[in-house]
């Protein structure tokens, strides 16, 4: 705490200025009723009650008001508070009350982002306990019938450890999945920065979830026909990750014969950026601002149908800032949605020369 005080006289001086101006009238009364008036006596009489008066109330307004408003800071710095610490204590009261009311502000900000923190805190623990007691409910219950005698039927011993196999990796999914955001979020994971062609790694996606496209008969699509290579600087297996999450959420989404396209252009001078539409279902507007949330479900008991952990889109947002760029969505309800991101792109193709084979 600083121990260099400002201290105010305004109190001081104008409480002595009045003491003294009634106290010189009254005086020139009397000397004016008893005696002849004598105006240096009158002058030395109010010079003299200033002096003392000011000395007086000065002092009283440090033995009241100043040792007061130290212990207010003093108070406030027991808090833990740094936003004072190094400013003077002051007893004018101006400025104390717009100290007080900056620290009032701010403690008031603070609590509020505590309670926001709080709120998701327990949202996001109710969301995993969920998550995780389905699968282990499942587990469990096909183990429990199988002890209870199930077991004996080879027919039902091999449907049911199939069924309860499919729950623990479910199990292993969200795990796998935590273990991912958190990370991202700490900043443990290391990105590995390679030169590779976004076009391909896109058509790789595409091949890998074609059947499952094929399902609900979706066309996975590019915009145009990209004959040559684009260079992208990135870490291949996590912006793979961050493409099959797109594709697969367009797929699940996305409405019977319907299309996810994706498109690739430039942005910028170095910048390429990456869209992933879809004629789906869309999203909402009062939505979008949360989609990035982990466990945030638009149609709760239609998405947990569907699988997944919940966490894919808060993975791809967490990657795609990794790699310090940016992700945006547009949607417009049962019309579609949009997802984009941007990645620093290769200026040109390097040239390999791979020689000529003579026979």
């Amino acid at each position: 705490m600083a121990e260099n005080f400002k201290k105010s006289y305004r109190f001081a001086y104008l409480s002595s200025l009045y003491i003294t101006i009634l106290l010189t009238l009254t005086l020139s009364v009397f000397l004016y009723m008893h005696t002849l008036l004598n105006l240096l006596l009158i002058v030395g009489f109010g010079l003299i009650c200033y002096i003392v008066c000011f000395l007086i109330v000065q002092y009283r307004v440090e033995k009241f008001i100043y040792r007061r408003v130290r212990k207010i800071y003093d108070d406030i710095e027991m808090l833990g508070v740094d936003a004072i610490g190094g400013n003077p204590v002051t007893t004018d009261m101006k400025t104390l009350i717009k100290e007080v009311e900056k620290f009032a502000q701010q403690r008031k900000t603070e609590i509020e982002t505590l309670k926001v923190r709080e709120n998701y805190r327990k949202e996001f623990m109710g969301n995993v306990s969920h998550e995780l007691k389905t699968p282990l409910f499942t587990v469990q219950g096909y183990v429990l019938t199988l002890l209870d005698g199930a077991m004996k039927d080879p027919v039902i011993l091999e449907k049911y450890l199939n069924r309860a196999n499919k729950g623990v990796e479910r199990l292993i999914y969200i795990v796998n999945d935590l273990d991912m955001i958190t990370k991202l979020e700490a900043g443990d994971l290391n990105l590995s920065y390679t030169n590779f062609d976004i076009v391909e790694l896109v058509q790789s996606v595409f091949d890998l979830y074609e059947m499952k496209a094929s399902e609900k008969n979706i066309a996975l699509t590019f915009d145009m026909n990209y004959t040559e290579p684009i260079l992208v600087h990135a870490d291949k297996e996590r912006i793979q990750q961050v493409l099959s999450n797109l594709v697969v959420n367009s797929i699940k989404y996305g409405k019977e014969d319907g299309t996810t396209e994706v498109s690739i252009e430039d942005l910028i001078r170095n910048k390429t950026i990456i869209r992933v539409t879809d004629n789906g279902e869309g999203i909402a507007q009062a939505h979008i601002p949360r989609l990035f949330e982990r466990f945030y479900r638009i149609n709760k008991s239609g998405s947990r149908k569907e699988g997944g952990s919940g966490l894919g889109l808060a993975i791809v947002k967490h990657i795609i800032e990794a790699h310090h760029e940016r992700i945006y969505v547009e949607s417009d309800y049962r019309v579609g949605s949009e997802f984009s991101f941007t990645l620093e792109k290769v200026k040109k193709f390097p040239v390999v020369d791979i020689g000529t084979k003579t026979t």
